[in-house]
């Protein structure tokens, strides 16, 4: 029987650390926001990712304690900032060094630089600190001038495939489009059956895909993903290196695996689908589409249940239909004051919380906090009352995202 390989594997992305891992006699890989790989070949060594421009001397250190022969080819499996960024220092260190990417990294790149300040503000809530002490790492190592952060242009682009032989070892450059950018590539050693995936499937391996992103990014298509995933099992690949954490290796497990995956996307889509004919809001079926034994898959980065309203809203869009208030541009916050002087003040609306999350009916608690809150009747007992709902909350999830959040949440109250 299948014992989900997501139970034991770490689940957080962690910025990089002194220190390379050798994987086999010719593969080393040192740990990062998004792994890098070097691929070492008598005629010179390839890299996969870049890392962050911050990230960047360090990874080069790492592979330096295995290798110091010349950098030949850098190759990005996709272009989030933590796959490219220290590409300006490796080219500084590395003349005549040939970049190649997919033929849709420039889009993906101007689409990141577009919303920068945004997407930047909105995920301070989960890296913040890891900044921070990644920095206060790298200080006590001494290491404290940091290359910028490149948006740098590949030299070689892949509009499908790409074949190319360095030092005896064939490399099969594919264009995958998959959970997390439409410019994701993999790479395919065909004579040692070992697949470079990036984050194809999203950030952890063995764990349902992030087809919405709370720190905001566009929505995720769950059979554009459901495709990468048979792409990547149909090489049937002895070992995966994956975007984080160490290599999945052994045919069967991860045929299993990936058949687990493939199965559990197209359960949730499917059933998405089957509600929203039915005539189903999307939070009825947020609540009661889960997945079968014999799909699990862990919900470390993405969740079923937001996956679900991503898939309801990427095909229905945001109008639910509910009420004629989403159609206009006053929210509901601005009606928070009525509702608590109606109620005869935010004492009563605290008091029905309270109940509330006494009775185990947390997020409905919240629902009433935020009037509270949004009238500006906000008082040091509700916000008390706030942090032990998201200290419940935060027991009943292993999500990184949600678990990032819930902790943000109650520094701010207390606070």
């Amino acid at each position: 029987m299948r014992e989900p390989i997501y139970k034991s594997r770490p689940v957080e992305p962690n910025p990089a650390r002194y220190g390379g891992e050798r994987i086999n006699d010719f593969i080393v890989m040192s740990q990062a926001f998004s792994n890098a790989y070097l691929i070492e070949t008598p005629q010179g060594n390839v890299q996969l990712n870049a890392g962050m421009g911050m990230e960047a001397p360090v990874i080069a250190a790492n592979f330096r304690e295995f290798s110091d022969a010349a950098l030949h080819t850098l190759i990005f499996t996709q272009g989030h900032v933590d796959h490219v960024g220290g590409t300006a220092y490796l080219r500084e260190n590395n003349p005549g060094l040939r970049v190649i990417a997919s033929d849709k990294n420039a889009e993906h790149q101007d689409y990141d630089k577009r919303l920068a300040a945004f997407r930047g503000n909105r995920s301070a809530f989960a890296f913040t600190d890891k900044f921070a002490e990644a920095f206060a790492y790298y200080q006590e190592h001494g290491y404290t001038d940091f290359p910028t952060q490149d948006q740098p242009t590949p030299d070689v682009l892949v509009e499908d495939k790409l074949v190319f032989e360095l030092g005896g070892v064939i490399f099969e450059i594919i264009a995958v489009p998959g959970a997390e950018t439409n410019d994701s590539l993999i790479v395919w050693l065909p004579q040692h059956k070992i697949c470079f995936t990036g984050n194809l499937f999203g950030c952890p391996f063995g764990h349902f895909p992030n087809l919405v992103t709370i720190r905001g990014d566009r929505y995720r298509e769950a059979l554009v993903v459901a495709r990468a995933v048979e792409t990547v099992r149909a090489l049937e690949p002895e070992m995966i290196c994956y975007g984080h954490h160490g290599p999945v290796i052994g045919r069967q497990l991860i045929q299993d695996e990936l058949t687990a995956l493939y199965q559990a996307i197209h359960h949730v889509h499917d059933e998405t689908v089957k509600g929203m004919n039915e005539g189903k809001d999307v939070y009825t079926l947020m609540s009661e589409i889960s997945l079968p034994a014999e799909m699990e898959v862990g919900e470390g980065y993405g969740k079923v249940s937001w996956s679900v309203r991503a898939i309801w809203e990427s095909y229905g869009g945001w109008f639910h239909h509910r009420s004629t208030t989403e159609l206009y541009a006053v929210p509901q916050s601005s009606v928070a004051g009525d509702i608590v002087e109606l109620s005869g003040g935010a004492a009563a609306i605290l008091q029905r919380a309270q109940e509330k999350f006494a009775s185990g009916h947390n997020e409905e608690a919240l629902h009433l906090l935020d009037i509270v809150r949004d009238a500006d009747a906000d008082t040091t007992e509700s916000r008390a009352l706030g942090v032990r709902i998201h200290e419940a909350l935060l027991k009943r999830t292993d999500n990184f995202w949600l678990s990032s959040w819930l902790k943000n949440e109650i520094k701010g109250l207390q606070a």
